[in-house]
């Protein structure tokens, strides 16, 4: 795997937590909202609430998959070195 794979997959990640932050504050407020009514609005907030946690378990699920393909499972690049080996700099390869 290459060093602009991982750079890209690092970034994807990074991108994925932000978005992964904002559903989880904006499932935190819909929690706080009275939905337990029967009305329109209560249902409205009850699938609003469910569709954000099934887009925040896909977030997870692509965040651990490109950390385990892409990265060391921990962030950090995959790739032997961060920078490219005076050996390998010709053949496109890192």
């Amino acid at each position: 795997m290459g060093y602009y794979q991982a750079a890209q997959a690092l970034e994807l990640v990074r991108a994925l937590r932000h978005q992964l932050d904002e559903m989880t504050s904006q499932l935190a407020w819909v929690k706080r909202q009275d939905v337990t009514r029967r009305n329109g609005r209560a249902c409205a907030m009850r699938l609003e609430a469910a569709a954000l946690r099934r887009d925040i378990q896909e977030a997870k699920f692509l965040i651990d998959r490109l950390q385990r393909r892409y990265l060391n499972g921990n962030g950090e690049s995959a790739t032997r070195d961060s920078q490219p080996s005076s050996s390998s700099a010709g053949s496109g390869r890192w």
